[in-house]
């Protein structure tokens, strides 16, 4: 943990029609994905992301947050009322966290993603990927990653393919295309601290020779890079998609596959449109909650 940085819940404590609002105004403001708990007694949800802050950046984001849910509630009525949170957070308590919500996840008969303490063992002809997610959220479980690594399988069609994981997070994409057999792949995410965890997961799983994380800013990818990828994932917030959609698509190799998630079903014909206009075409998408995710094709 960096010098005068301490581990912090910051949260929202709201009813779960209002969930996914929660949800996008945490992953704006600190850039990860968060997780949700549900009260089964109260049906109160929270809404989770953890961070390391600074004392005084707490404040700031409380703020934040705040104006945020009151300009949307004014908009929305059945949104509610919610409680921001924001509490340090004992490692111990971080690692019983995740004990708790991080399953072992298969996608098919090809891979099985778990947790490092899971003793769950890998059916026959099944890849595992052991994950510790660390500070960084993408286990599998939410709908948007779940889809990604749907199509990361299933565009895997022939050898010599090449992946690149735009907003890698855990590098939990980056690691499933090296074990179902992309070469080169690449992971990329504008945090520092998900890099490094997306490489020590890479080293985890032996992968470090083949997934090759590193911190680089979606907003300032060139429009005319050196390498090009056939399968490009960029699960990341619908604005931005919007905003580097040619620089994100500028990353795609001649008939390659863009897969494109963390969108909320209502933001997802916008970004349908933006990219049409630059030639990309919906060939596949999945609803899960109130999430829309999709693949592309030019």
């Amino acid at each position: 943990m960096n010098s005068g940085n301490a581990l912090h819940q910051v949260a929202f404590v709201t009813n779960e029609t209002a969930e996914d609002l929660a949800s996008v105004l945490l992953e704006r403001e600190v850039g990860s994905i968060p997780s949700i708990h549900t009260d089964a007694l109260t049906r109160l949800s929270t809404v989770s992301v953890y961070v390391e802050l600074v004392s005084a950046r707490v404040a700031e984001i409380r703020r934040s947050l705040r104006l945020a849910w009151k300009e949307a509630a004014a908009e929305d009525s059945s949104l509610g009322t919610a409680r921001i949170r924001i509490r340090k957070v004992r490692p111990l308590d971080w690692a019983e966290s995740w004990k708790r919500h991080f399953r072992p996840l298969e996608i098919g008969p090809t891979l099985l993603i778990k947790p490092t303490w899971s003793r769950k063992r890998a059916r026959a002809g099944q890849s595992v990927i052991l994950l510790d997610p660390g500070l960084s959220f993408g286990t599998g479980q939410h709908a948007t990653t779940h889809f990604c690594l749907t199509q990361v399988v299933e565009l895997r069609t022939e050898t010599g393919q090449s992946l690149l994981d735009l907003g890698c997070g855990s590098g939990i994409l980056a690691l499933a295309a090296a074990k179902v057999g992309y070469r080169p792949v690449e992971a990329w995410d504008n945090d520092p601290e998900a890099v490094r965890i997306a490489d020590e997961n890479a080293q985890l799983n032996q992968l470090e020779a083949d997934v090759r994380p590193k911190v680089a800013d979606v907003g300032h990818l060139s429009l005319h890079p050196k390498q090009r990828f056939d399968v490009v994932c960029a699960n990341l917030i619908y604005d931005l998609l919007i905003v580097a959609r040619e620089r994100i698509t500028g990353q795609i190799a001649a008939g390659g596959a863009l897969v494109l998630a963390g969108i909320l079903t209502e933001q997802f014909p916008l970004v349908t449109t933006a990219y049409a206009e630059l030639g990309w075409k919906l060939t596949n998408s999945t609803t899960g909650g109130e999430w829309t995710s999709g693949t592309f094709r030019q």
